[in-house]
């Protein structure tokens, strides 16, 4: 509501100096006013100023956004290849900062130097090839090393050896969340199609398939620290993005095929939330949350909870209207944890025998009931063919 009032106030007072303008120009009828359509030099002069007045607006914005806003970029990346992609982000940030500054000043510099005068003639340059030459060999030059570098990065974060020692993991996406899949003891991913979906078998897999036999399936994704890890990603309906900002990682989950990214992380969340940043951080958005929990208290609602710091897989394409809480957690264990945590998980195998055998134990029962009744009935035709 209060909302729609302040649109209201806006409307009206926009309307209020539009009427006031249109009296002002009323008032002007009759005086000695220049009302041709072309721009004399007072004309030109004014624009030149306010040109130089957006200049220093777009700089002093700059600044004003680095130094409230810089704080909220992601800090030290987590993963082996992570500071590949930081370095290569702040060059292309450099690039454009120093090009947009340079271009910016002598735009509007050159604006104003050149505004039109009075007698004045504009020079009519057919051309300069070596000012042609200049303004366009150095984007090219820049532009080839940013390409060649961020191939370079691309084909190094992309690679995986097939002779080495990696744990292959599956990620499935579905409108609005994430399932993982681990590869179990023979390090290898049974096959799966949507067709075998059925009952808790919600990913599809091939149980027919020998290598499914030891999979498993799990909503909390867990990666043991210093060892690459390969995701196989695939969706169940559309296009989602299964995103890890602290990894530095992203690739696409495409409807019918499966797509692949691999990473080595380098913290456990553990030693992620000793990180001194962080523990700022977390600290900054508890502060926030107290604020906010003595006003829900105030109204008689519940408070919310503080705030700890976990690793996130996120979808960073809008897959509907619960995408913004489409995320699962990720926890980066020692290697020793992570093999206790990953043994202690039932395969799929188990999980369907368990789920097979629940309603037959539910069908117990009434058997057992219908025993009992053949029992009691033949007791009395017993009795009745005594008597």
């Amino acid at each position: 509501m209060t909302t729609l009032l302040v649109i209201i106030v806006l409307v009206l007072l926009s309307i209020g100096i539009w009427q006031l303008t249109k009296i002002f120009d009323l008032t002007q009828v009759g005086a000695n006013t220049n009302n041709s359509q072309i721009a004399n030099y007072e004309d030109n002069k004014v624009q030149g100023y306010l040109m130089f007045g957006f200049l220093a607006f777009i700089y002093v914005f700059t600044i004003y956004g680095l130094i409230k806003w810089g704080g909220l970029v992601l800090h030290t990346p987590a993963s082996e290849h992570g500071s590949l992609v930081d370095n290569l982000m702040n060059i292309t940030w450099v690039l454009i900062f120093v090009v947009q500054t340079i271009t910016q000043a002598l735009l509007h510099y050159f604006a104003f130097k050149y505004s039109g005068k009075k007698d004045q003639k504009a020079l009519y340059l057919a051309d300069n090839n070596k000012l042609e030459f200049i303004w366009s060999s150095i984007p090219a030059v820049v532009l080839a090393g940013l390409i060649l570098y961020g191939l370079y990065a691309w084909t190094n974060i992309m690679f995986v050896d097939e002779d080495e020692d990696v744990i292959v993991v599956e990620l499935y996406a579905q409108q609005f969340n994430w399932s993982a899949r681990y590869s179990g003891e023979d390090n290898v991913l049974g096959k799966a199609n949507v067709r075998y979906i059925e009952g808790v078998n919600t990913l599809g897999v091939d149980m027919s398939d020998p290598n499914a036999q030891d999979d498993k399936v799990v909503k909390e994704l867990h990666i043991p620290k210093g060892k690459k890890v390969v995701f196989k990603m695939r969706s169940q309906d559309v296009l989602h993005s299964a995103y890890m900002p602290h990894f530095r990682a992203q690739m696409n989950c495409v409807p019918g095929m499966v797509t692949q990214f691999a990473f080595k992380p380098i913290f456990t969340t553990a030693e992620m939330r000793e990180q001194q940043f962080m523990q700022e951080k977390v600290k900054n958005i508890n502060q926030i949350r107290e604020k906010k929990s003595a006003e829900l208290v105030a109204k008689g609602e519940t408070a919310l909870d503080p705030y700890t710091f976990d690793y996130l897989l996120i979808c960073n394409k809008i897959c509907g209207a619960s995408h913004y809480n489409m995320q699962m957690k990720i926890v980066v264990d020692s290697p020793e944890d992570y093999k206790k945590w990953l043994k202690g998980l039932p395969t799929i195998v188990d999980e369907i025998k368990v789920a097979s055998a629940a309603p037959a134990t539910e069908a117990n029962p009434a058997t057992k009931d219908s025993a009992t009744n053949t029992k009691t009935d033949s007791t009395l035709v017993a009795q009745a063919e005594t008597k």
